[in-house]
């Protein structure tokens, strides 16, 4: 290659004939000719180059100025031919042997390499880094190996691209010669470009100091099976690390652990081969970061926030959702307001930010200080902690007791003022410091747990002072009357668990009120009931001298609080009971009849006691009476039998209205005022539920308690329709009559009569109704109609009777009425053979079909017989 070609390397372009570069040589020659005198001898041009093969005698020297290959005898090496190596540079002359005319070295004498040198070097020095090893190679036959024999490579860049150019081991530079570079080591050189064939090479190669490597800190964030993240503190970034990085034993090596880590970059590298004189190209592709000789640092040692002194105080506006927490998307998802300047703040927290894991609701009254990030400059609230002041301006109920048991990390408060035992975690205390510890007395609040609606939890857990819930007993007695049961989990009803009872007494002429529990009954066992007399103590409280009756004991048992009444509604496992004034009902669960529920039904008389539970009283000791045993109303006759309508329903049919019994207006016209109550022992058809606008037909009787007046008797004046048994599914079934839509008539097993089962196919007449609080239709009063009829014989005979010819009937008493009256009376005159009269002006059958009687009167006086049965 020419030294045109060479001297165009995009690399490096070596000034011609630069004495800082080229080795000039001692006497220079102009051509590439020889000079040699006609007797074979030289001319006394000398020439330089190096030795480039030993053999026994003679050897061979390459020519540094030209591509030359000269034969030389060590007769005529100056110096100890012994101690010539290959490669060592000499300087000689040219001459022709006489025998054979073919050139050879004369006056061969051994130089400074700095004199005989066929390279150019560069000026500048470069820097890069070893790819490759170089290995040494050994001689074979004494020869110099090849220029690519054992060559190691060296990349550097250089105006934007990378290069790679060949050295060997006799090119690094080394004080002892015992440097061996690997790859990876930074290395600095000088490029020589060879001046026969312009191939380049690294010569004088120097291992360069590598400057220490950064490191970075950061904290455990995450640890998975084989590889974790650590947030770094430097920036707001998390990097991947595997646990053969890792300084130590992996299992030593925890959550939340400060290390100290150094980056390194995983790249991919692709090489693109170009001419020999520039090398190759490489092309690297950036990859992820990934931290590498990892060591744990003291706790502590990363800071990766400013916290202010300052201490904020502000409300909640946002809390965190107790259920999520750790599971969140935003790890900031809390919001915290406070003021400044006037100004409206809202501030981020996460679940780490409060001193303690306690429950933080809606408006809570916080202190908190603010932290200020280093990377990224975010401020959140942070050692957020509950005000005292938070329970008085949130009317927070907040509860005392003490605690019973302890778990793994939960236990159990027993409940001071109430029969409670309440489940808390540990991370509910408020005071994260404090250890709680059986018999501990402490103040909480008790809230529904989130995960389970039917269990209550106690939460924001406060240790309080011993002695604190101790209780100063009264020694003076006190009589008093039960007004409200405590409740207990078996309680009916709404009642919460734990509720206290209530005591009425007289004090000094007033009348006062103090709760009580069941944990101050003397005798727990037989509590006493509603309206009981009892006896008992006052206790005041030290912490909050609050007072409760304890030490409570039954005097006088309340037994004429006997009440009676006649059953109203049934349902599943309740009920209600219409009291005996027919004013009002009261409610009664199936636990507290001594009868089986079952055996009842509607209108039946009952006798039971008024127990106070709660805000409402319920009935208790429920037991069946014989019928008549409640006293009846008395009808009032010369009203007879009225038309009306129904203006307001029962309660049961229509539970939105507050008033328990219906209204029956006396007459057809919207302007009627006259208007009777009625209840569900009114009803001639217990099962019949009147809808508002239904016509019935009633009488008017008075209630011998009260002397009120009320309807009774009532019977819906309904036209009944047909239709067929479509299905029956278990306690319901559907009817083949179609309404609103299209759908079929729905109704219940209990609405028909006689307690008939009902098959598909069955033909029954029933009554439409519409339900007043969905607007639903229903089948109610269902009969079914029965197949057989008749036989015509049977019916031509019934027509064929007349009143002489009819069959007699001897009367042996003549009906009575609910008074005790007689419901007809004989003739007033004996003349009389016969009267005629309908049932259906008799109170309580005007439901029935007209039926007319011929009496007659027969000896002995007062038999009454009769005949002609229309």
């Amino acid at each position: 290659m020419s030294n045109s070609r060479k001297t165009t390397s995009p690399q490096w372009k070596p000034p011609a004939q630069n004495p800082s570069i080229l080795y000039s040589q001692r006497t220079p020659s102009t051509n590439n000719s020889i000079a040699t005198s006609p007797n074979g001898t030289s001319n006394g041009v000398r020439q330089t180059g190096f030795v480039e093969k030993l053999l026994h005698s003679y050897g061979f020297i390459q020519c540094n100025e030209r591509e030359a290959r000269v034969f030389f005898h060590f007769s005529e090496y100056s110096g100890n031919a012994e101690d010539m190596k290959i490669g060592d540079p000499v300087e000689f002359q040219l001459s022709c042997d006489r025998r054979s005319g073919k050139r050879i070295a004369i006056s061969v004498i051994k130089v400074d390499p700095s004199v005989s040198s066929q390279e150019i070097f560069s000026e500048e020095r470069f820097q890069g880094s070893i790819v490759q090893e170089a290995k040494p190679v050994k001689t074979k036959n004494g020869t110099v190996p090849g220029n690519q024999d054992g060559l190691g490579r060296v990349t550097y860049v250089h105006n934007g691209e990378c290069f790679f150019i060949p050295y060997g081991l006799e090119d690094v530079k080394s004080d002892d010669g015992s440097l061996k570079l690997k790859a990876g080591d930074q290395v600095k050189f000088y490029i020589a470009s060879d001046k026969r064939n312009g191939t380049l090479r690294a010569r004088k190669v120097e291992e360069v100091g590598l400057p220490e490597p950064e490191k970075y800190q950061g904290v455990v964030c995450s640890m998975k099976e084989n590889f974790g993240f650590i947030e770094r503190s430097d920036v707001v970034k998390e990097i991947f690390f595997h646990y053969s990085e890792y300084k130590g034993d992996i299992n030593e090596l925890l959550l939340g652990d400060d290390v100290e880590f150094q980056i390194q970059s995983r790249t991919t590298v692709a090489h693109d081969q170009k001419s020999q004189c520039q090398g190759s190209v490489v092309t690297k592709s950036e990859g992820r970061e990934v931290a590498v000789n990892i060591s744990r640092l003291p706790e502590g040692t990363v800071i990766f926030e400013d916290v202010a002194s300052e201490r904020i105080k502000g409300k909640i506006l946002k809390p965190l959702k107790t259920s999520n927490k750790g599971r969140q998307g935003d790890p900031l998802c809390g919001r915290i307001v406070y003021e400044d300047d006037g100004h409206q703040i809202e501030i981020p927290f996460g679940d780490k930010d409060q001193k303690g894991d306690f429950t933080l609701q809606l408006d809570d009254l916080v202190e908190f200080s603010i932290a200020t990030d280093r990377r990224d400059g975010l401020q959140r609230a942070t050692q957020i902690e509950l005000l005292e002041s938070s329970f008085e301006k949130s009317k927070e109920i907040r509860e005392v007791g003490i605690v019973a048991t302890l778990k793994d990390g939960y236990g159990f408060i027993q409940c001071a003022d109430r029969d409670l035992r309440v489940f808390f975690h540990f991370s509910e205390a408020l005071d994260p410091t404090h250890e709680l510890k059986p018999q501990d007395e402490v103040e909480f609040t008790v809230v529904q747990d989130p995960s389970s609606p039917n269990k209550q939890i106690a939460v924001r857990i406060k240790a309080l002072p011993k002695r604190t819930l101790s209780l100063t007993i009264s020694s003076e007695k006190y009589i008093g009357t039960i007004d409200r049961e405590p409740a207990t989990h078996k309680s009916p009803g709404k009642n919460k668990e734990g509720e206290s009872g209530n005591i009425i007494y007289d004090y000094e002429g007033t009348i006062q009120q103090i709760p009580y529990y069941l944990k101050d009954l003397i005798e727990p066992k037989n509590p006493p009931r509603y309206g009981d007399k009892i006896e008992f103590s006052i206790g005041e409280s030290s912490r909050n001298s609050q007072k409760r009756a304890v030490n409570v004991k039954v005097v006088l048992r309340n037994v004429a609080g006997k009440c009676q009444g006649f059953i109203a509604t049934l349902k599943d496992n309740y009920g209600f009971i219409e009291n005996a004034d027919h004013e009002k009902e009261v409610f009664f669960h199936f636990s507290s009849v001594e009868n089986v529920p079952m055996e009842f039904n509607l209108g039946d008389e009952v006798e039971y006691t008024l127990a106070k539970k709660g805000a409402k009283l319920s009935a208790e000791n429920i037991k069946k009476l014989p019928k008549g045993t409640v006293s009846p109303e008395e009808i009032l006759w010369d009203k007879g039998t009225l038309q009306g309508k129904i203006v307001r329903p029962l309660r049961i049919v229509n539970p939105d209205q507050d008033d328990y019994s219906g209204l029956v207006q006396v007459g057809l016209d919207e302007d009627e005022e006259e208007v009777y109550p009625y209840g569900i022992t009114s009803l001639a058809d217990k099962r019949d539920f009147l809808q508002k606008g239904d016509v019935v037909k009633f009488q008017i009787a008075t209630v011998k308690s009260t002397g009120k007046k009320r309807a009774v008797c009532v019977a819906a004046m309904r036209s009944y329709v047909r239709a067929k048994v479509d299905s029956v599914k278990g306690l319901y079934g559907f009817l083949n009559y179609e309404v609103e839509d299209g759908k079929k008539l729905f109704f219940h097993m209990t609405e028909v009569h006689d307690s008939i089962e009902l098959q598909p196919g069955d033909e029954v007449e029933f009554v439409v109704v519409q339900n007043q609080r969905n607007a639903k239709y229903s089948a109610c009063s269902l009969r079914k109609i029965t197949d057989t009829r008749r036989p015509e014989r049977l019916l031509s005979r019934l027509k064929s009777f007349t009143e002489e010819t009819g069959p007699r009937v001897i009367l042996i008493r003549p009906p009575q009425g609910p008074d005790v009256t007689p419901l007809f009376l004989p003739p007033s005159t004996p003349t009389s053979n016969f009267s005629f009269f309908k049932l259906d002006s008799l109170p309580c059958y005007s439901s029935f079909p007209p039926l007319s009687l011929s009496l007659s009167q027969t000896q002995p006086p007062g038999t009454w017989m009769t005949s002609g049965l229309v």
